[in-house]
């Protein structure tokens, strides 16, 4: 059992948790801010994962005649710790207890009874933030050497949405780099030594690329008839990507008639699948 802040000859606050024990203990340091003469000792006695460990922990906070407040979010824990808190008449404040039951009345649900559901709720948050700003380092081919570090890596010719792609996934929790390929840039040597599941090759029916890269030709002021709208050209570098993505063994999407959502639930599925061999 580990009990954190130890000190001597003050008032004594055991916070007792089954997960980290940080809300408590905060909780607790708010309250004794308002005693400014008073130097409390909080000791915070976190993962208690069994009746035994409540039981013991109840007995040293017995043995110093300390206040406790708790976390506990086990049923089962909850009931031990009171029974055994009368027994030693100890002062105890349920800091979790009442905020649930109001939060059940007003919704009319269970809550789930799992403890350190906040610490993997904050920890799936950085993990997109970590994903989103991968994405956006290793977007359009830059640093190749990120291409060993990513989940997975999305190859394919200009506007065949692999930025948008690789965004979306990132805010799924995946590290996505993305390489356009192009006749004229050999692709990196660190392509070909990837695991085929964790390469995506995306394809696009040629008149549609024509016309998007049209629009994007006029977007930026640019005339139709540059090479890069040239059907000729387009089918090109099409057939080139092909034969990358055969090489390499990856999956290959026609995203001519699918939105990116749709792109993405199959990448995921295929990756997962992937993941598991």
């Amino acid at each position: 059992m580990c009990i954190i802040n130890l000190k001597l000859d003050c008032p004594v606050v055991y916070v007792l948790s089954d997960s980290i024990g940080e809300t408590g203990e905060l909780v607790v340091k708010a309250a004794a801010s308002q005693f400014s003469s008073a130097n409390i000792d909080i000791r915070r006695v976190p993962y208690l994962n069994s009746p035994r460990d409540v039981e013991d922990a109840l007995e040293e906070a017995a043995g110093c005649r300390a206040a406790v407040a708790y976390t506990l979010v086990r049923p089962d824990l909850r009931t031990v710790l009171e029974a055994k808190a009368a027994q030693h008449k100890l002062v105890c404040v349920d800091i979790m207890g009442p905020i649930l039951e109001a939060i059940t009345s007003v919704t009319h649900l269970n809550p789930s009874f799992e403890p350190g559901l906040i610490r993997r709720l904050d920890e799936a948050y950085f993990n997109k933030v970590e994903a989103i700003e991968f994405a956006v380092q290793y977007d359009d081919g830059k640093q190749p050497r990120g291409l060993t570090k990513a989940n997975l890596v999305i190859i394919g010719v200009s506007r065949t949405s692999k930025t948008p792609l690789s965004m979306y996934l990132a805010h799924q929790g995946l590290k996505v780099a993305n390489v356009p390929l192009m006749p004229e840039v050999t692709p990196p040597e660190e392509l070909y030594g990837l695991a085929p599941h964790t390469v995506v090759g995306l394809t696009l029916n040629l008149s549609l690329l024509h016309e998007i890269r049209k629009e994007r030709l006029k977007t930026l002021g640019l005339s139709e008839t540059v090479d890069y709208a040239n059907p000729e050209r387009i089918a090109g570098e099409l057939d080139y990507a092909a034969g990358i993505m055969r090489k390499i063994g990856c999956l290959v999407i026609d995203v001519s008639s699918k939105a990116v959502e749709e792109t993405a639930a199959t990448i995921l599925n295929y990756y997962r699948k992937g993941a598991g061999r």
